[in-house]
């Protein structure tokens, strides 16, 4: 990434194109002063989701002198449209501006060849550096530590917002679930990755929660089920014999254990830092991995613990896991991004993110290829990755038939029915499929986004990220609606789950204290002091064992940028934050221990500000 290279005029962003997060278009003109970051990328792309953490590190460290710019220059059709796109920003937590860039123009101007790719340009308007891949921060952060001076020097550059107004969070709901990314069915139970609230949520078939796993900020902690944390977490599979939940924690880069017997979280594999390209086996939690997508267990017929598989998308692989040590190694797919089949530790793979298995194989979507594909389970190294429907990275569309007719766009789940048939959610295409006899059919959907409920023809579903198949039932994540559908198999009726918090009328012996939420405060960067006030219900007193704790954090986006050490709760606590510059919020949360002034009850009150 040269920095003394000829200086080239940025082009303007073209005028008309739709914009997400910002309250009128942007103009380069209007940013001159400063330093502009262009990310040009598309919402499927796991690689493009990689750099989003960097941004906001960036975003940061530089907000007095940076501005990023997000380019949305969609690989799908289904990626294209605006609202869209507000759902994707929304989802994945960019408060940054993004130009809707569906027609490539601005890919073109600048002449692009793959995404992710950065153009870093300078306060005068001269492009002044660009890479393609992961990895952007700390080569953009050098590059910013040694212009910024040379800019200052010159009076080049004028630290301020430039007008800049975003804003973020058009789409988010009111609802339970916040963007459900995948669904699990086990008798009288479902398990939903409630991704937008870093959470699972258990229900029952009627939808009424029964259970929530972890207590919703987005961080990596295992523990008790509400001091839990999990990030953006997607597949599920529930082991009845050992009453565990395993989860994919994409975010976390993690695999995670959700325990019922104990009531308590565990990782099984992964440490929170995403592997480096080429990592081919992982010793438990001491190990990196990779955004995994889905997991599924598998017990060969002598029993035993089984082997967890799990979609590790951002490597382009299938993993399987040991479930005692969490050791893991790759499955299938060489690491490279294509459809290739061939002996499984040959073949190339391009995203894989949900797995299904009918006992002797391996489903698996494979996202970026728009494909479905399959690998013998428990088999040796010859044994072959084959193709079901798909052509290539570039092929997709919204056709019925066999693999040379059948098309599909960014198929995100699967799930084995009875008689052979997979289900397929065929997420951009707004569709639910059915694969049988080697032919692929629409199951339910019209093919347009929508929230409707209905027959086949009517019924529609807004970027269906997961589904698994139960007594008849084809249970769906229906992501960008927040909720979750059933299909019925037999007549592909669809009907809508009405996930719900249960309701209980408080009595008094019950009460708890409240949280006072004061209104969002501006605070400008530097030291600030706080006090923290714990107001407990008459005729109840601080546990003199234990009164609880609290914890601090500085958030940007779902960046932690400092968690001080858990401190002890006393009445009144004070303590000290930093405020860095740039965006950001303030979390403070913990738990209360009180008792009743006789003696014989005592609660716990965990609370979050």
């Amino acid at each position: 990434m040269p920095l003394d290279t000829p200086r080239v005029r940025a082009p303007e962003i073209p005028a008309g194109l739709g914009w997400v997060n910002a309250a009128s278009p942007l103009r380069l003109a209007d940013l001159r002063g400063r330093f502009v970051l262009l990310d040009f990328w598309t919402y499927g792309c796991v690689n493009c989701l990689h750099v989003l953490p960097d941004l906001a590190r960036l975003e940061a460290e530089f907000a007095d002198v940076l501005t990023v710019v997000g380019v949305h220059s969609a690989k799908f059709a289904g990626e294209g449209g605006t609202d869209a796109l507000r759902h994707a920003a929304d989802r994945l937590g960019i408060h940054h501006p993004v130009v809707n860039d569906a027609g490539l123009a601005v890919w073109g101007q600048y002449a692009i060849k793959a995404w992710p790719t950065l153009v870093l340009i300078d306060p005068e308007g001269y492009v002044c550096a660009q890479r393609s891949g992961e990895g952007a921060y700390r080569p953009f952060a050098d590059a910013l530590r040694t212009l910024v001076p040379r800019f200052e020097a010159k009076g080049a550059l004028t630290p301020n917002d430039r007008g800049v107004e975003t804003r973020h969070g058009a789409s988010l709901p009111g609802t339970v679930l916040r963007f459900p990314g995948k669904v699990h069915a086990y008798r009288d139970r479902l398990f939903v990755a409630d991704t937008g609230h870093h959470r699972i949520v258990v229900a029952d078939l009627d939808g009424r929660v029964v259970q929530a796993v972890g207590d919703g900020g987005a961080g990596f902690e295992d523990g008790p089920f509400t001091a839990a944390r999990f990030n953006a977490p997607e597949g599920l599979w529930y082991d009845a014999e050992t009453e565990r939940l395993y989860v994919a924690d994409a975010g976390n880069h993690a695999l995670r254990i959700v325990d019922f017997e104990h009531e308590a979280v565990a990782t099984l594999a992964g440490n929170g830092a995403q592997a480096a390209w080429g990592t081919r086996a992982a010793d438990g939690p001491r190990g990196a991995l990779n955004s995994p997508w889905d997991v599924l267990l598998h017990r060969s017929e002598a029993g035993g613990p089984g082997v967890l598989y799990a979609a590790m998308a951002g490597a382009h692989t299938l993993w399987r896991f040991d479930v005692a040590t969490g050791r893991g190694e790759v499955y299938a797919g060489n690491g490279y991004e294509h459809l290739v089949d061939g002996p499984r530790l040959d073949a190339q793979l391009a995203q894989p993110s949900g797995l299904a298995s009918d006992g002797a194989h391996l489903y698996f979507a494979d996202a970026e290829s728009s494909a479905l594909r399959r690998v013998p389970l428990g088999a040796p190294p010859e044994a072959a990755v084959e193709t079901l429907v798909g052509e290539g990275l570039f092929v997709f569309g919204d056709a019925d038939g066999d693999r040379g007719a059948a098309r599909m766009q960014h198929p995100l789940g699967v799930a084995a029915g009875p008689d052979g048939a997979v289900f397929v959610a065929d997420t951009y295409n707004h569709r639910i499929k059915r694969y049988a006899g080697g032919a692929l059919a629409a199951l339910a959907g019209t093919g347009s986004p929508g929230d409707r409920d209905g027959s086949p023809r009517e019924a529609t579903f807004n970027e269906p990220g997961g589904l698994f198949y139960a007594g008849g039932v084809v249970y769906v994540a229906d992501t960008n609606n927040h909720r979750i559908r059933a299909v019925d198999v037999a007549t592909g009726e669809v009907r809508t789950l009405d996930i719900r918090e249960p309701t209980a009328e408080p009595t008094e012996a019950a009460a708890e204290p409240e949280a006072v939420l004061y209104p969002a405060q501006r605070l400008v960067p530097g030291d600030h002091a706080f006090t923290l006030d714990v107001l407990l219900p008459d005729g109840f007193h601080p546990n003199p064992l234990d009164a609880g704790t609290f914890a601090v954090r500085t958030i940007r986006g779902k960046a932690i940028v400092m968690t001080p050490e858990v401190q002890p709760l006393s009445d009144p606590s004070t303590f000290s934050v930093t405020v860095p510059t740039g965006r950001s919020e303030i979390e403070v949360s913990g738990a209360a221990l009180f008792c009743d002034d006789d003696g014989g009850l005592c609660r716990v009150h965990r609370f979050r500000l």
